[in-house]
């Protein structure tokens, strides 16, 4: 099974949707037999590397509350992620533009490096309250990732570098009809929209891992002619 999972670096969401995907996972009997691969999805392309703003003042400019009620909102998503493990530290969060984290998990990836360095990036935003649009910031955490340093600085120096496939991944997703993540697609088939339940991840595991195991792998479109060799005989069936 193949789990395809487009995110957000500074999406709260999609932090708590990983989390939760993660313990289903961790209950799942056939879990050894299922890729996570994760898909760039950038809330605010347009975003500035330095807002000047805080969270809060995002938050409320964007959906036109008061500055209070953004710090009501922020502290229930807070505790939300609280009850998945995760400590979210709204006050000191350094919002920004993510397309520069983006290309980098591009090239972890290469490396085997994505699983680990998407979890760095969010735990560097939400937890440590780092700047990830700041390309020293992410040449500091790709080398606790196991990249090289020269090769993640020549990466970030090239704005081209990896763009492209950052660049597909959303354009994959524009297809898929994705609005907002976090968005799980499992084998191409089945989609979960938002950090759900931990229980409706254990559902949609069972459900595509019975459905796709019952289902044969290729449609028999054969006449009843069988022409094939078997079991060591080639024998042309006799007309009827």
């Amino acid at each position: 099974m193949k789990i395809e999972v487009w995110s957000d670096y500074v999406c709260p969401f999609c932090y708590i949707g990983k989390r939760r995907l993660e313990e289903a996972l961790s209950q799942f009997p056939h879990k050894e037999q299922v890729e996570v691969e994760f898909k760039s999805f950038e809330l605010d392309p347009n975003s500035p590397k330095n807002i000047g703003q805080n969270i809060h003042e995002v938050l409320a400019k964007k959906y036109g509350m008061s500055i209070e009620q953004a710090k009501q909102a922020n502290q229930n998503v807070g505790q939300q992620a609280s009850t998945v493990g995760l400590t979210f530290n709204f006050d000191e969060m350094k919002p920004t533009n993510t397309f520069d984290a983006h290309r980098l998990a591009k090239f972890a990836k290469t490396k085997g490096k994505e699983a680990v360095i998407s979890e760095k990036l969010l735990k560097a935003y939400f937890t440590d309250s780092k700047h990830i649009g700041e390309h020293g910031t992410l040449v500091e955490i790709a080398v606790e990732a196991g990249l090289d340093r020269q090769e993640v600085m020549n990466v970030l120096a090239d704005k081209n570098s990896f763009a492209q496939d950052v660049r597909f991944d959303e354009s994959l997703a524009q297809q898929y009809g994705v609005r907002g993540v976090p968005y799980f697609v499992l084998n191409q088939k089945y989609a979960i929209s938002g950090a759900q339940p931990i229980e409706t991840f254990n559902g949609a595991l069972q459900k595509v891992w019975e459905e796709e195991s019952a289902s044969p792998v290729l449609q028999d479109l054969s006449t009843d002619d069988d022409v094939s060799c078997e079991d060591g005989s080639c024998v042309i069936p006799e007309k009827k």
